[in-house]
């Protein structure tokens, strides 16, 4: 059975009573989001320490080489769901900033007028692409970065 507006779910605390993970903060919550924790960050890493120090460790190099590279596949999308995880939220919110101040609402619509030629190329508009670029590969692979960015 659905509960009604304001009714608890079966097993949840009534509104206001602190669940596992939160303190009580008189009738407000604070601390883990709905989820609460592990947090998803926190299961990224606990499943990169087992690939990198369990599986990886206990793959021989010569004799399981495909495995290993599966397993460093593994590893590194994780390392970029992390840093996507750590880095987007920020990235995100100045990414649309700087739209905006070039005059663009979204990306659709920048690519579009840069495709038409409706846009002309501008000092602003190659900060916006530079910056967007630079935050894009923080999250893909920072190793790609040049070391003076």
């Amino acid at each position: 059975m659905t509960p009604t507006a304001g009714e608890p779910f079966a097993g949840e605390p009534p509104a206001g009573e602190p669940t596992a993970g939160e303190e009580s903060t008189g009738g407000l919550r604070s601390g883990p989001d709905l989820h609460g924790r592990p947090t998803a960050g926190e299961l990224v890493d606990a499943v990169l320490v087992f690939l990198r120090d369990q599986l990886l460790e206990r793959a021989p190099d010569s004799s399981d080489a495909g495995r290993r590279h599966q397993i460093r596949i593994a590893t590194h999308a994780l390392e970029i769901v992390g840093r996507e995880l750590a880095l987007g939220p920020a990235q995100q919110e100045a990414h649309e900033r700087r739209l905006r101040a070039i005059g663009y609402e979204d990306d659709r619509t920048l690519a579009d007028d840069i495709r038409s030629g409706r846009r002309a190329d501008s000092p602003d508009l190659r900060r916006v692409l530079r910056e967007d670029t630079r935050a894009r590969l923080l999250v893909a692979n920072p190793r790609w970065l040049p070391e003076d960015s």
